[in-house]
């Protein structure tokens, strides 16, 4: 019985971390396709101002998303210094451009808090939760509530 009260203890999680728009963001790995340079996109008109447009990825078309533009900071101007991180959730495959990619963070589960919740808006609710690491704020995405499924490709 007290093994059950424990298991979210017990239970470890690993996270890609990444910084978007100056902020400490992570990704949880089983999230993570693939992670690639930055290269050029075709852009699609009348898109929204954080869709940078498509790419081929091994004959799948893949839309590339301003990671920051999308959670409301600044827009990344890419250069080739820049990072797309390919994400996979449930059967959508979408990039996300990012100015640089970490490391691979494991935590217990316990250590994830919930975010505070000021507004409900779309930013707000794309982070899942924070993990404090020594000064720093690492604020888990939630790519569900982020990513819109009209904007995602099946694989």
């Amino acid at each position: 019985m007290q093994r059950h009260d424990n298991s979210k203890a017990e239970k470890h999680i690993e996270f890609v971390t990444l910084v978007a728009g100056g902020q400490s963001f992570c990704i949880e790995i089983t999230q993570i396709r693939e992670i690639r340079r930055w290269s050029p996109v075709t852009h699609l008109p009348h898109s929204p101002s954080y869709v940078l447009g498509v790419i081929n990825l091994r004959g799948a078309v893949v839309p590339i998303l301003d990671l920051a533009a999308k959670l409301g900071f600044s827009a990344i101007t890419p250069t080739e210094r820049h990072v797309i991180i390919i994400t996979a959730i449930d059967d959508r495959i979408v990039g996300l451009l990012v100015e640089s990619v970490s490391e691979i963070l494991g935590v217990q589960a316990d250590m994830v808090r919930e975010t505070p919740r000021t507004k409900e808006d779309a930013s707000a609710i794309a982070v899942a939760g924070i993990i404090p690491v020594g000064d720093d704020m690492i604020k888990i995405i939630s790519l569900d509530a982020l990513l819109p499924t009209t904007l995602a490709t099946a694989a």
